[in-house]
């Protein structure tokens, strides 16, 4: 628009004014249609994108995402698949159930808290970081607890361990189910290991878990919490000489290409747990919550059945890759349990002595029975 009225000024001076007049008219023809364009192009504008948020639906269907630690042939996976496979059978087409593995929305405490905000739909941690939400948790992670896997499914399925998962509602969450994680074993790079002395001076990775470096702290080792997705990196550069998971953990993450000796301590037994966040169940009709649950059931029983046959032909398998084997005798085994004796006097207050009293005795009882 300057440079028009300057084209003007400039024929003014010049006296003419049959051409100034040509000019002025041109001049403001050009103008409005300046003016016009302008306005057509800014109405044709639209605002930037903002990042997509999560779908919660997609073709009609209800997203649900379930997103956990490990990778896709693990036990934990594929009972998510059979989870999935059961609420389609039951709900077709009214959830789009998406699972990602390989902590790929985060890890356990990531998860956790996302299912906590409704964030994230569902996620199925180990019972270990859980215990910063719900404390009462801890008492899985009390070493020796439970001799074996039929009396901690006796337990863990029974009014104590429903109590404990009605525990998680207050806290933003609704604990469907306990899935198999199993007994965790410990590995190690430097020497054979059979009695408690054994493990002194040795840095083991463990949970960022209290209870985990006061049973380690007890036994003389190091114990070094880490991240899961740093585990395998951190043994193959000496970080750290070794680590304590179960046996599918174990054999699936490749550990016996980093870790010379497996000794089968069975220290702790640790469940998954199957979670909601509470905000996507309160919002579920109840008849889809009855088949969610039995959904969760059902793939509890089959990740449990895959889960020892798993544990019992891996083992032999890792064997097979080189990996020294060592199997506890009873006296060896109660060797490691006098030496972690303090973890109890030193955590069952913090824990709630209630609670640890009454899977104790829950425990006594099944393991009678048995």
């Amino acid at each position: 628009m300057a440079v028009n009225a300057a084209m003007i000024d400039q024929h003014k001076k010049r006296g003419g004014n049959r051409v100034s007049k040509k000019w002025f008219v041109l001049a403001m023809v050009m103008v409005m249609a300046t003016t016009l364009l302008t306005g057509c192009l800014s109405s044709d504008k639209k605002p930037a994108a903002k990042p997509d948020a999560a779908k919660t639906e997609t073709a009609g269907k209800k997203v649900i995402r379930i997103s956990i630690g490990l990778n896709e042939v693990h036990p934990e996976f594929l009972g998510l698949k059979k989870f999935k496979e059961e609420v389609d059978k039951k709900l077709p087409g009214k959830y789009d159930i998406q699972l990602y593995a390989n902590a790929q929305l985060g890890d356990d405490v990531k998860t956790t808290e996302a299912a906590r905000m409704g964030n994230l739909e569902m996620t199925g941690p180990s019972s270990s970081p859980l215990t910063g939400i719900v404390k009462e948790l801890g008492v899985f992670d009390l070493p020796f607890l439970f001799p074996n896997t039929t009396v901690a499914y006796t337990v863990m399925d029974g009014p104590a361990g429903q109590k404990l998962l009605d525990l998680m509602e207050a806290k933003g969450l609704k604990g469907l189910a306990y899935w198999e994680n199993g007994f965790r074993h410990l590995t190690n790079s430097a020497h054979e290991v059979k009695t408690p002395e054994d493990v002194k001076g040795l840095k083991i990775r463990v949970m960022q878990n209290p209870i985990h470096l006061a049973t380690w702290k007890a036994l003389g080792a190091n114990p070094t919490p880490m991240p899961f997705s740093e585990l395998f990196t951190a043994m193959q550069q000496k970080t750290v000489d070794g680590q304590e998971n179960p046996i599918p953990t174990i054999y699936l993450s490749k550990y016996n290409e980093v870790q010379k000796y497996v000794t089968l301590t069975g220290h702790v037994y640790t469940p998954h747990i199957l979670i909601i966040s509470k905000k996507v169940w309160d919002g579920m009709p109840k008849e889809d919550q009855k088949v969610f649950q039995d959904a969760a059931y059902v793939a509890r029983d089959y990740v449990r059945k895959i889960s020892k046959e798993m544990n019992d032909s891996q083992t032999a398998k890792l064997k097979e890759a080189g990996m020294t084997v060592t199997v506890l005798t009873p006296e060896q085994q109660k060797a490691f349990q006098d030496a972690v004796k303090s973890v109890y006097a030193e955590y069952t207050d913090k824990i709630g002595k209630e609670t640890v009293e009454s899977i104790v005795a829950e425990v006594k009882k099944a393991t009678a029975k048995k």
